[in-house]
């Protein structure tokens, strides 16, 4: 009848074991999308620390793409919103059926050309797979979904005043659907 004496044994191995795993890592709750340098569409880094106090919606995007007139309603969201302290910002990534395959010369041309984009747009990164970049899996992990990987281009991602993840669209959403201006206007209420 020793079972009862090594229950508890167990249990404190256990309790040690998991404060020692969690102190190894940083949780994701103390990293803000401020900690972030991310080089911009002309190569400049900046520090994502720019948009402190502000509501960010966060899109990765692709000019050859079904959802890529979602430009426009991107653009018509910042101009309606940015004196309110919103901004987009735009990540152009190529991981979804190649279709964001240029520089981002041509990237900055086409958006500007076609869509009149005047929002923060950054240089191309990769949003899912072994090269994604550590500011989408900090996304991802913040999300509400931290177990989804990005589902496709134009993926949304609304950013609080706080810096952290308040909430995650899947890119079919549009920007202007009702949902998706509910949760920027709700960030902007606090």
């Amino acid at each position: 009848m020793k079972l009862p004496l090594i229950i508890p044994v167990i249990s404190a191995a256990i309790g040690c074991l998991s404060v020692a795993m969690a102190s190894t890592h940083k949780p994701v709750h103390d990293t803000s999308i401020y900690d972030f340098k991310m080089e911009n569409i002309d190569g400049k880094s900046v520090p994502l620390s720019k948009f402190k106090g502000k509501v960010l919606l966060v899109v990765n995007v692709a000019s050859k793409c079904g959802n890529t007139p979602q430009y426009e309603a991107l653009e018509a969201l910042y101009e309606s919103k940015k004196k309110s302290g919103f901004a987009v910002l735009g990540f152009p990534a190529n991981n979804f059926g190649a279709q964001e395959p240029g520089t981002n010369s041509e990237i900055k041309e086409f958006c500007t050309s076609t869509y009149k984009v005047k929002f923060p747009m950054f240089s191309k990164i990769s949003v899912k797979g072994d090269d994604e970049h550590p500011l989408y899996k900090w996304l991802i992990a913040s999300s509400n979904q931290p177990n989804d990987p990005i589902d496709w281009n134009f993926a949304k991602f609304v950013i609080g005043k706080d810096g952290m993840v308040a909430a995650r669209f899947k890119a079919r959403v549009k920007p202007d659907s009702p949902e998706v201006l509910a949760a920027i206007d709700a960030a902007l209420a606090k």
